[in-house]
């Protein structure tokens, strides 16, 4: 029950808080531990293809197992202190590790920039959210960025951390943030993080592969609570499910599509080159700027039903 207790505060407070500037964000500090990492253990391994994957794959381990540790006796050192403390602590670390409001604060500020007509600044807030060159975008292509990317991190971003937070509280939701974080940091398929980010982006793969099927049969559900094409969007789930390089991420974009009635995805600039990729839905209309504020309700609706179901199993599975 403690963990319930920990889990549902912190969603809360993310729905309230979501990540003002002025808090310390333990993510930051992950972030910044793979930045000096990735420089230190670089100089360690040779120059190979070989070296760089294992040198990857040790700073992948030693983030990982710091992130998981670190926060598991901190938690157990309070509780011998209070166990109201180590509830405190506990709930604010799941309140960071949770993205609701933040991808929807985020994605939204590109919308109103796009309301105003100003496409410059739409450009520039987009570019903080998505890993794609945004610069040249049209008015199309910046909102199809912006369903796009809050369709795919309901899934990393939301879904998944309340999957782990809810199995095993704050420390394992920290190991699954720092993988994640890894990920979008090193796992780029480009010259210089091919080998030595492949290790974190398999291990990102792995840790959401239920978690990004389960959050694609949720949106299911949402899109029948929110009264979108829910059949279309199981629909567009099961044809366009694979249509990405990575074996998640068009798993919630194919359902956000389908319900949406609208193709997402398709060709994209990463740093100057042309990446050629699927599209995922159908065009049988064009996409319009309201569509951002409509996928971030189907992540929100996605998310609250997650909680409520986790939580539920996780009663269940006590009281067996």
């Amino acid at each position: 029950m403690k963990i319930l207790i920990e889990v549902a505060i912190g969603f809360i407070l993310d729905l309230i808080l979501g990540d003002p500037s002025w808090l310390p964000h333990p993510i930051r500090l992950i972030g910044w531990f793979i930045s000096k990492g990735e420089k230190l253990i670089r100089k360690a391994f040779p120059k190979s293809n070989k070296g760089e994957f294992v040198a990857g794959a040790v700073l992948a381990i030693i983030i990982t197992a710091f992130s998981l540790i670190i926060p598991f006796l901190l938690l157990h050192f309070l509780s011998r202190l209070s166990i109201c403390l180590e509830v405190a602590v506990a709930s604010l670390f799941c309140y960071q590790i949770l993205a609701t409001k933040s991808l929807k604060t985020e994605s939204m500020r590109v919308y109103y920039h796009l309301k105003n007509h100003d496409l410059t600044n739409a450009r520039k807030y987009l570019s903080w959210i998505v890993g794609r060159d945004t610069q040249n975008l049209t008015k199309e292509g910046i909102t199809k960025a912006a369903v796009e990317t809050v369709a795919e991190n309901t899934s990393d971003g939301v879904i998944a951390p309340l999957i782990f937070l809810v199995i095993g509280g704050a420390p394992l939701g920290f190991l699954y943030k720092a993988v994640n974080t890894m990920d979008s940091m090193i796992g780029y398929k480009n010259d210089k993080y091919l080998y030595f980010g492949r290790f974190a982006a398999k291990l990102d793969d792995v840790l959401n592969f239920i978690p990004a099927v389960l959050s694609a049969y949720i949106m299911v559900g949402a899109s029948f609570i929110c009264r979108l094409d829910y059949k279309n969007a199981f629909r567009i789930y099961k044809r366009d499910k694979r249509n990405h390089s990575s074996p998640n991420s068009a798993k919630t974009e194919a359902v956000c599509a389908g319900a949406l009635n609208v193709q997402l995805a398709g060709d994209a600039y990463y740093f100057g080159k042309l990446v050629e990729k699927k599209t995922i839905g159908d065009n049988n209309r064009n996409i319009k700027i309201d569509d951002i504020k409509t996928a971030n309700k189907l992540m929100y609706t996605t998310a609250h039903i997650a909680l409520i179901i986790l939580c539920g199993l996780r009663l269940v599975i006590l009281n067996i």
